[in-house]
């Protein structure tokens, strides 16, 4: 058994160390409060009455409440420095006969373990006094921070103590009997002797808790019912160890924060499908505007590379008159190459959209151009070489 208090008796002159412990138990059955609706625990919290903020265990401290409601604050330093005698010592006063101690007085009761081999004849030395005498002895202690008052006799081979309330708080049994005078005849008390007869003694070991039986056999039939409860909800910290789904504790919150707004589940998919319709309807008539700002783009390529190369034509001097298409397609490169600076030129002003379609659509006409001008020179070069030549008569 685990013990609650070490110190020491002192019986005279001698010191007998010793370790306190619980001789009692409560087996009664605690009931738990819960939310009827989850099944959720109710708890207490220690919340200041001026500032409504709960308040955590470091932060509390003693006080005394005087008549008027003040507070007198008290600290651990200001107990300390009261005198206590009895701190670690569970001091004997006396020895008395055990008739003399009324019941009402017997409080909680303690064993007294020897503490160490040292303590053994000791021990066994004030317990053999105790058994020979018949007599308890009336001892002072202090427990759980005050002063009290103990009965030690002896159960068995061990020393027992019994804690005892002070005589001033015991209370005088004042307007509890009766009021009216009533007499009682022997015959009566004649058959009052006999129903205790009757009823004989019992041995109290055999007496036990009837009701917390019953409790018992109830809660065995109910296990079937047990609440399975939930995660905490969100906000609040997560036990030491446990793992949480972040997603799921995200989607939670989030119906929940719609929940709160009396948003339900029809109204978002509605909001859900006025959304996508939305981007349906975007999104074509962005990418007819695309579309429309890069064709005017490639019109005024086109329009600024046809004029570049009109003038680039206009201003080219005429190519020679040679046999051969040689001429003409350095020629016809020439005009291309330089189509192809005006258009870049002018695609680069209209921006870099205009200016790739542009460039493209320019060097294609350029080509095609290109190309015409050299059959076309091809052609008159052929039909010069093909036309025989007239010879004159002498």
């Amino acid at each position: 058994m685990r013990s609650i208090w070490n110190g020491a008796i002192s019986f005279g002159l001698v010191s007998i160390p010793i370790k306190l412990v619980n001789a009692t138990e409560n087996h009664s059955i605690s009931f738990r409060q819960i939310h009827l609706a989850d099944g959720g625990r109710i708890r207490y919290r220690k919340v200041c009455e001026l500032d409504g903020e709960e308040i955590e265990t470091a932060e509390i401290g003693k006080g005394y409440e005087e008549a008027d409601g003040a507070i007198i604050p008290v600290t651990d330093e200001d107990l300390a420095q009261l005198p206590l005698p009895t701190a670690k010592t569970i001091e004997i006063v006396s020895f008395v006969p055990a008739t003399e101690i009324d019941p009402l007085q017997m409080d909680a009761a303690y064993y007294l373990a020897a503490n160490g081999v040292a303590a053994a004849k000791p021990y066994t030395l004030l317990r053999e006094a105790l058994k020979r005498s018949e007599r308890v002895a009336i001892a002072k202690f202090a427990l759980r921070g005050r002063e009290r008052l103990g009965m030690l006799r002896v159960i068995d081979d061990v020393i027992a103590m019994h804690g005892l309330l002070w005589p001033d708080e015991i209370r005088a049994p004042e307007g509890v009997a009766p009021d009216t005078k009533v007499t009682v005849r022997d015959a009566e008390l004649d058959l009052a002797d006999a129903l205790m007869a009757t009823l004989g003694e019992v041995e109290v070991e055999s007496l036990h808790d009837e009701y917390r039986e019953a409790v018992e056999a109830m809660l065995a039939a109910k296990a079937g019912e047990a609440i399975e409860r939930e995660l905490p909800a969100e906000g609040a910290e997560a036990a030491p160890g446990q793992v949480i789904d972040l997603m799921a504790a995200l989607e939670k919150s989030v119906r929940a924060a719609r929940a709160s707004r009396g948003e339900d589940a029809e109204a978002e998919g509605t909001e859900g499908a006025a959304g996508a319709a939305r981007s349906a309807e975007v999104t074509p008539l962005t990418r007819k505007r695309s579309r429309a700002g890069g064709a005017e783009s490639g019109a005024s390529g086109r329009s600024g590379a046809g004029g570049s190369g009109a003038s680039a034509r206009k201003r080219a001097p005429a190519a020679p008159k040679a046999v051969g298409g040689k001429k003409s397609t350095s020629t016809a490169k020439s005009t291309t190459s330089t189509s192809s600076s005006s258009s870049a030129s002018s695609a680069k002003a209209a921006g870099a959209a205009g200016a790739a379609r542009t460039k493209k659509s320019t060097s294609k006409t350029s080509t095609a151009k290109s190309t015409k001008t050299t059959k076309t020179t091809k052609t008159a070069a052929t039909a010069k070489k093909a036309t025989p030549r007239k010879r004159t008569s002498a």
